[in-house]
């Protein structure tokens, strides 16, 4: 995953779209079905993105049909939109649960939350001791998901994905290939390699940072 120390921009496509015109590395949005152009050795799809809908059931059954077909994914992106009650909190952890028994260590499950829910499920995560569980940044404070941010979409406030070190995947939503390489441009340019985070966060998964007194930082390391 790690590219030359900087983000680096894949584009984010439907899974049922004609690989042909797009580059080697991509990720996917799953649509039910899937082009059989994308189980080829030469290509390497990094995320499956399941789309929003109801936890339990329903997308238990997306995330093993995306699973089954070969494309040996790093990470699959599960959308938390709204968490309204304990009711849906219980039947996301209950949901997670039954995924990560499936998978088996082979695909890392990364939720992407909706800012407005963050906080919510950050204790959610904390009270169940849902350690193996990470995220996909997709807007919102980036910062106390930093320790297990493994993944991000654009559209997001790349400028402080950057402040905190982040040099992984960016997936850009795209549907023609000459507008996905200029925008990766344009952001590659905007966010230049990144060898030591501006600042070190000042908490993970919600819990205060505690400094160690032992280490001694240099100069770009001072905390803001």
């Amino acid at each position: 995953m790690l590219h030359d120390r900087c983000m680096r921009y894949l584009p984010l496509l439907s899974s049922q779209m004609d690989p042909a015109p797009w580059p080697a590395d991509v990720e996917l949005i799953w649509e039910g079905d899937l082009h059989p152009g994308w189980v080829h050795p030469a290509r390497a799809v990094h995320a499956i993105h399941l789309k929003p809908q109801p936890f339990g059931e329903p997308m238990l059954l997306e995330a093993g049909a995306a699973i089954r077909r070969g494309l040996h994914p790093d990470f699959l992106v599960i959308p938390v939109e709204a968490l309204p009650d304990r009711a849906a909190g219980f039947a996301l952890l209950g949901m997670l649960e039954m995924l990560l028994e499936v998978v088996q260590g082979r695909v890392k499950l990364a939720l992407r939350v909706h800012p407005e829910v963050q906080a919510a499920v950050l204790t959610l995560l904390r009270e169940a001791r849902a350690e193996a569980v990470g995220f996909c940044f997709g807007g919102g404070d980036p910062e106390p998901l930093a320790d297990r941010l493994w993944c991000a979409v654009g559209g997001a406030d790349l400028g402080r994905l950057r402040a905190l070190g982040f040099r992984w995947n960016v997936a850009l939503p795209a549907t023609e290939p000459s507008a996905f390489h200029a925008e990766a441009a344009r952001l590659a340019a905007a966010h230049p390699a990144v060898y030591f985070p501006e600042r070190l966060p000042d908490t993970m998964l919600g819990r205060p940072v505690v400094e160690d007194p032992s280490v001694t930082l240099g100069a770009h390391w001072e905390r803001r």
